[in-house]
């Protein structure tokens, strides 16, 4: 039997320190423990992936709470299943004993474990839609102040008006104007229309 370990956050920005340590405090081989800095809307994480194909029968999975494993309530379901059923593993949650495979084999004990799964999940499901709301509000909020995200317009050099005559006059090439203002061609189509619109307005 071999003993692994799966950590998840959902950013490179968060730290998974606290997941770090508890795996170290089981005694977990580092090379056993892995991964993914990723949403857990799903689980197409390359970690998580290469976790299930090395995982054998009999072998144990540690994660410290039900919402590292992922954080929608069917494909968690459905996960646990392939892991337990199909794999033939066993899984321990830390923060969670009554979550332990290990420990209830007999047909109340699964009850008990199935339905804290099914609480723990839809939990985890419904954290996930909080946070995209919060994430939706605060980002109307911010626009509603004037507050712009992505990254900044490249700005139009001074010549620009000049460039588009020379370009209108064939002669300087789309690609050589492209150059010169350093922007990319759906990007000087706009701008060329908003600047013929704006002569037409002010002739």
């Amino acid at each position: 039997m071999e003993i692994y370990g799966y950590i998840r956050v959902s950013s490179k920005e968060q730290n998974e320190d606290r997941q770090i340590l508890a795996m170290k405090e089981l005694q977990i081989p580092p090379l056993n423990v892995f991964s993914d800095k990723q949403s857990g809307k799903n689980f197409d994480r390359p970690a998580y992936k290469k976790l299930v194909s090395t995982l054998k029968t009999g072998d144990l999975l540690w994660i410290k709470d039900i919402s590292r494993l992922g954080r929608n309530y069917e494909e968690i379901q459905n996960q646990w299943r392939i892991l337990t059923k199909e794999k033939g593993i066993d899984i321990a949650v830390i923060d969670m004993p009554l979550l332990d495979t290990r420990l209830h084999k007999d047909l109340l004990g699964t009850f008990i474990s199935s339905l804290v799964l099914s609480v723990l999940s839809f939990v985890a499901d419904n954290q996930l839609t909080s946070i995209r709301q919060s994430q939706a509000e605060g980002i109307a909020a911010a626009k509603a102040k004037g507050v712009k995200f992505g990254r900044p317009p490249k700005p139009t050099p001074p010549n620009f008006t000049e460039l588009l005559k020379q370009w209108n006059d064939k002669q300087l090439s789309l690609d050589k104007i492209l150059k010169k203002c350093n922007i990319s061609k759906s990007t000087l189509y706009r701008r060329a229309t908003k600047h013929r619109m704006t002569q037409q307005k002010n002739s």
